[in-house]
């Protein structure tokens, strides 16, 4: 079986110095890209974070800050990494939640834009939980009757990720070998505007707060009363994709509002 593409598609995996997004630092990405033929090409970079990396993180992925004290750091690959992407789609294993919202956030620091507004992403993890609930070893036990080596190995995570999703749709009936079906399938919670799901869209497409006391209020409701709650978010703990989709917003509302007058 092969994937049914209408555009490149790479299935993507990050080891990292912790679980934040804001905070934690990229130490191994593995891309494996596959075209329109289903023709793929793998490549894989050890990173150094510039952070410490814990040691009981180095435990789960085996990479020291020994073994990356010499690699490059990420803006000194990041146009290479982003050229090798291009305008593919993204999936992976937990991707939605974290791989993604990461990735982007490592731009970011870089300058680089990384528009997601015409990519689909399908989260493999996401169906599995739907069918199955399980962690991913046992995913590639249960789907492709395998043992994964090197778990917890970028590359090892991203094939297996590819193998399982491919098996998930030899398995079920119902799954449609359709990037666009898999994106909507493997999205749970409603689609984020942000990324790190701190900001969603509402049935109608309006941009919404998922959380706190304006928690599914749109963002023109949040600017009506009270617009300083916006600088509140820009200088706290918030990833640097969810600030800057409000300081779009606000960009965005300010102009209108002087063409209305």
């Amino acid at each position: 079986m092969s994937l049914k593409l209408t555009k490149p598609i790479v299935f993507f995996d990050l080891e990292t110095t912790g679980l934040s997004i804001s905070n934690d630092r990229i130490v191994e990405i593995s891309i494996f890209k596959i075209l329109k033929n289903n023709n793929t090409e793998i490549k894989t970079w050890l990173i150094n974070p510039g952070i410490d990396i814990p040691n009981d993180v180095a435990e789960i992925h085996g990479i020291t800050n020994e073994k990356v004290k010499n690699k490059p750091f990420f803006k000194d690959i990041a146009r290479e990494i982003k050229l090798f992407i291009g305008d593919s789609d993204l999936a992976g294993y937990n991707s939605n939640k974290f791989d993604i919202p990461l990735l982007v956030e490592e731009f970011l620091r870089c300058e680089l834009e990384f528009d997601m507004t015409k990519r689909k992403t399908i989260d493999v993890q996401n169906i599995f939980h739907k069918k199955e609930k399980r962690t991913l070893e046992a995913a590639y036990k249960f789907y492709c009757n395998k043992k994964l080596e090197n778990a917890h190995s970028a590359e090892a995570d991203t094939k297996a990720t590819y193998e399982i999703l491919l098996a998930q749709l030899k398995k079920y009936s119902d799954l449609e070998n359709d990037v666009s079906f898999l994106e909507n399938y493997s999205t749970v919670g409603g689609k984020n505007a942000d990324l790190a799901g701190f900001i969603k869209f509402n049935n109608t497409g309006e941009m919404i707060i998922s959380f706190g006391k304006y928690k599914n209020k749109t963002l023109k409701e949040v600017w009506n009363d009270n617009p300083g709650y916006f600088s509140w978010i820009k200088n706290a703990d918030f990833p640097l994709f969810t600030k800057k989709i409000l300081e779009n917003f606000v960009i965005q509302i300010k102009l209108e509002n002087k063409l209305n007058k």
